[in-house]
């Protein structure tokens, strides 16, 4: 299921629109006062810094103390607002696993016993020191007892499901043609570095550095599990997956749903590619009597695999899959595994100095496995039902915005508007948790087999994904577990996704005024309910199907103001020599913008007409755009900021800040931010796009 994660959207709002009046700003509330703890509005003055002026660098202005005095914790590469709920969020889910272990008379097979097993299966270290590399010997087997490499593509087949690195890999969702079936979809992988550029960019001092260090760790790896041409197979297995690279489609161009849809009946396979043995892998993923076409994503890259998977020698490729399987599994062996994996992984890559305690690993072992398991659990204790009803009434507040603002455009004809109104009409909300529960009866786990369990849970998720083909579409299932601090919008169901967890202070503050909740987790839903209108969303109709239902004209007019988006952003860079890519980020930022606009309509239309209370000495205005940047606080290692600015659709966290405020007419009145001040940009320049 191809879906956006919150961070990003387009729509932009008019200074004012019909019915609705925009208090002024005295000037005296530009300098609000700061209270020595949280505001009983919900924004947290303590972490802002009165020495910058909100006119000149907002972000700075809300979380400048925050910044100043706070440290990303050791074990993390990145720290702020979605971190510390992460691990809120895990310390209950701690306290649950916990708890589920202690209990006595579990029953076999339960869910409470699955929790429990595979947490036991994790924290037993003793055991997992005695075992060392010995998990791994059957599945060392397996590429062993390749004979020729026709027999690779049944071993890639199995790789998917088990969860290991392989060239390529499947992915089962909504055909994006036509949203009443499901679909396989073949797309590329295989490389053990985040992008291509760590392979490509000989001139990039840091990526090369990255990819010295990356064949060093490999061979340490081999080392480890007794390969005594470790150093050899080493640079052999770099070498093959810099040709893999070569060959990859780039981040921007994956972003393409038009491009990325190739249809091929499986009959064809091996006109696309003729030395992959299409039979072993379809049978190997229980797909041959299941479909008839597969949808790849990227032809040319199955094509230049194909020429890859001849040139190179069977013994190169065996060198290969092995240290793929021993890299998958690494975090689960024995220590002299754990620390070598996490001293490059960890380390070199993101810059995190220090690996996780022991029971957050194990506790999101077990996320990963029996996520729904848990997320029942977690729901019972720790989301109160009101926060559903409340979230509700905003999300219904934040659609009328939407709907008004798709009728005042002045881009968009009125065949789009009615098709836009149509798509809005028809969106479907989820909050919270699933109506429906996942079955995991059919998933076993033991408490002394932690790596055949992980295996076993991959497993389970790829054949419960396969048994969707042929089947009706469940529009009910969900794509994030209720313990997720994140949202999304999938444009294949026209649906927008946002799990318990990410329902707390900043973003959500039961207690908190309006204003900030429309500048939180308002701005949040007006982002993911926008991915449906942006560069990529709006070529799906209101229905999930890929279908082009604007006119020539929208287009071009689109275009234009995405141009810009794509400009101002590119300008923006989170790490000296590292800029923003505004094309790879366009539809995060065009969430993002569209998003704060409609928050702040939505809020004004929740006053039913009735001016903004102030509060605090702040206006209500004010109290929105505070509710935005505190959302947004957070700090980055620069190693990881280099690792998304390579491979993440979202901008960093200042420029979501700020970037998005200096396209937003209401943030200039609101702070009285004019021509010299630092977050000025001239009418003309601002991206308006709703």
């Amino acid at each position: 299921m191809k879906r956006s994660l919150i961070c990003a959207a387009v729509l932009t709002l008019a200074a004012s629109y019909a019915g609705v009046t925009f208090a002024e700003t005295p000037a005296a509330a530009i300098t609000a006062p700061v209270a020595a703890a949280p505001l009983s509005t919900g924004i947290d003055m303590r972490n802002a810094d009165l020495t910058v002026r909100p006119q000149d660098d907002f972000y700075s202005y809300v979380n400048g103390t925050w910044m100043k005095n706070t440290e990303i914790p050791a074990d993390k590469s990145s720290w702020g607002a979605f971190y510390e709920l992460r691990e809120n969020s895990l310390t209950q889910l701690h306290t649950i696993v916990d708890t589920v272990s202690q209990g006595k008379n579990i029953k076999p097979g339960s869910n409470e016993q699955k929790i429990a097993d595979m947490y036991a299966s994790y924290m037993n270290e003793p055991a997992l020191e005695e075992l060392g590399i010995k998990p791994l010997a059957a599945e060392f087997a397996k590429v062993d007892a390749l004979k020729d490499k026709k027999q690779i593509s049944g071993l890639i087949a199995y790789l998917n499901r088990v969860g290991v690195t392989a060239p390529y890999d499947l992915g089962i969702h909504t055909d994006a043609k036509d949203s009443s079936k499901i679909i396989a979809d073949l797309g590329q992988s295989g490389l053990g570095l985040p992008d291509r550029d760590y392979y490509l960019k000989a001139d990039d001092a840091k990526l090369k550095d990255t990819l010295d260090k990356y064949l060093a760790h490999i061979e340490k790896m081999l080392t480890l599990a007794g390969d005594k041409a470790a150093h050899k197979n080493a640079a052999s297995i770099v070498a093959l997956e810099t040709e893999l690279a070569k060959v990859q489609w780039t981040k921007v161009e994956n972003r393409d749903p038009v491009k990325t849809y190739n249809k091929v009946e499986l009959a064809q396979l091996h006109t696309l590619a003729p030395n992959i043995e299409w039979d072993g892998y379809l049978s190997g993923t229980e797909l041959k009597d299941k479909i008839s076409y597969l949808v790849v994503s990227q032809p040319s890259y199955i094509k230049g695999f194909d020429k890859v998977l001849q040139k190179t020698p069977l013994s190169v490729w065996k060198a290969y899959f092995k240290w793929h399987v021993l890299s998958s599994f690494a975090a689960e062996l024995s220590k002299p595994y754990v620390d070598e994996n996490f001293a490059f992984y960890g380390v070199v890559l993101r810059g995190v100095p220090e690996n996780e305690p022991r029971w957050k690993r194990g506790v999101k072992m077990v996320e990963g496995s029996i996520g729904e398991g848990l997320g029942k659990l977690y729901v019972e204790q720790f989301f109160p039902p009101e926060n559903k009803a409340r979230m509700e009434k905003l999300v219904g507040n934040l659609i009328t915005a939407y709907d008004q603002s798709i009728a005042g455009l002045d881009w968009m004809s009125p065949a789009t508007k009615k098709q836009a109104q149509k798509k809005l009409s028809t969106l479907m909300l989820k909050i919270g948790y699933p109506d429906k529960w996942r079955d995991y009866s059919s998933l076993t786990i033991k408490r002394d087999d932690l790596v055949g369990n992980v295996m076993r849970a991959n497993n389970f998720e790829f054949k419960r994904n396969i048994d969707k083909l042929g089947k009706p579409v469940d529009r009910t299932e969900w794509g994030m577990t209720p313990q997720t601090v994140n949202a999304y919008y999938n444009p294949e169901f026209n649906e927008i996704v946002f799990p318990a967890a990410i329902l707390q202070p900043p973003f959500f503050n039961a207690k908190a005024d309006d204003a900030v909740n429309y500048g939180g987790i308002g701005g949040v839903i007006g982002h993911e309910i926008s991915h449906g209108f942006d560069d990529q969303g709006s070529q799906y109709d209101e229905v999930g199907n890929l279908r082009d239902w604007w006119t020539k004209e929208d287009h071009e007019k689109f275009a234009v103001k995405t141009k810009a988006l794509v400009a101002q952003y590119n300008a923006y860079s989170p790490v000296p020599g590292y800029k923003v890519n505004g094309e790879l980020t366009l539809g995060e930022n065009i969430a993002d913008n569209s998003g704060l606009a409609i928050a702040y309509k939505a809020y004004h239309l929740s006053l039913g007409g009735k001016p903004a209370p102030v509060i605090d000495g702040l206006t209500g205005d004010q109290r929105l755009y505070l509710g935005w940047g505190q959302v947004w606080r957070g700090k980055v290692r620069d190693a990881q900021a280099i690792v998304y600015v390579k491979t993440d659709p979202h901008s960093p966290p200042r420029f979501r800040g700020n970037g998005t405020l200096e396209n937003q007419p209401g943030f200039y009145s609101a702070f009285d931010v004019k021509p010299g001040d630092k977050m000025y940009l001239p009418p003309e320049q601002r991206v308006i796009m709703w």
